[in-house]
């Protein structure tokens, strides 16, 4: 789909990745883009400043709230499913809750907003891009509630693609290692530009493509994918 003139709706769209969704849509000449963040009154600035940008009240574990996005915005023709959580949640021993929470926001949260919003993309023949990660494919110690949320929407994506793809909806993954955000600020390894991820998803976006791999770790991971599980781990942790 060409970009320009549409309008996207960004989820988490205050800082990190999302905020970067906005601005190079921004960039690329889009009508309007609406910013899904929890509390529009402590939005940045910029964001408020600028008329193309339509601040909506958001929570995604929240059906309602997910529900009244949708019909504000009921002119989507590009959603970009940013929003969601991290945590260091061992399945066995750590919290079951935190477990439940991270599966309620990566998973069933990016599945409501969806499904809210399909009505308007296939109405407008348009674009849905998740944000995954390469712990879709693999897992290290202490991840297992994220890995399992994570590979749990790379199975969603696969399927809503098939599910969209009679009404010309495309539906792209996007897995990436770690992004430079306040979100992996304890993280010391190789980091992305959130701006790089943007820039990359919305080039394939145009161009049609159903997956992005953003960076080294997403494609070593990939490219290990036919090899035992989780024997990655020898290479990238050395």
């Amino acid at each position: 789909m060409e970009i320009a003139g549409q309008t996207a709706f960004v989820t988490g769209a205050n800082r990190g990745i999302g905020r970067r969704f906005v601005e190079e849509l921004l960039a690329r000449g889009v009508r309007q883009v609406y910013a899904g963040v929890r509390d529009p009154e402590r939005a940045d600035e910029a964001l408020r400043a600028d008329p193309r940008v339509t601040l909506v009240r958001l929570d995604i574990t929240d059906r309602a709230s997910v529900e009244a996005a949708a019909r504000q915005a009921g002119d989507v023709a590009l959603l970009v499913n940013n929003a969601g959580i991290s945590v260091s949640a061992p399945l066995l021993d750590g919290p079951l809750d935190t477990t439940r929470r991270t599966l309620d926001t990566n998973l069933y949260g990016t599945l409501d907003m969806t499904r809210a919003f399909a009505p308007a993309l296939r109405a407008h023949r348009g674009a849905l891009v998740n944000i995954l990660s390469a712990l879709s494919w693999f897992t290290v110690p202490g991840s297992g509630a994220y890995a399992v949320s994570k590979a749990g929407a790379w199975a969603m994506t696969n399927t809503l693609r098939l599910e969209l793809a009679p009404a010309g909806v495309l539906v792209q993954g996007v897995h990436l290692g770690a992004a430079d955000t306040d979100m992996m600020g304890d993280y010391e390894g190789p980091k992305i530009d959130p701006a790089e991820v943007a820039r990359q998803s919305l080039d394939g976006v145009e161009k049609g493509e159903i997956e992005i791999l953003a960076d080294d770790w997403s494609r070593t991971v990939k490219a290990a994918l036919p090899g035992e599980p989780n024997a990655v781990l020898s290479h990238l942790l050395g």
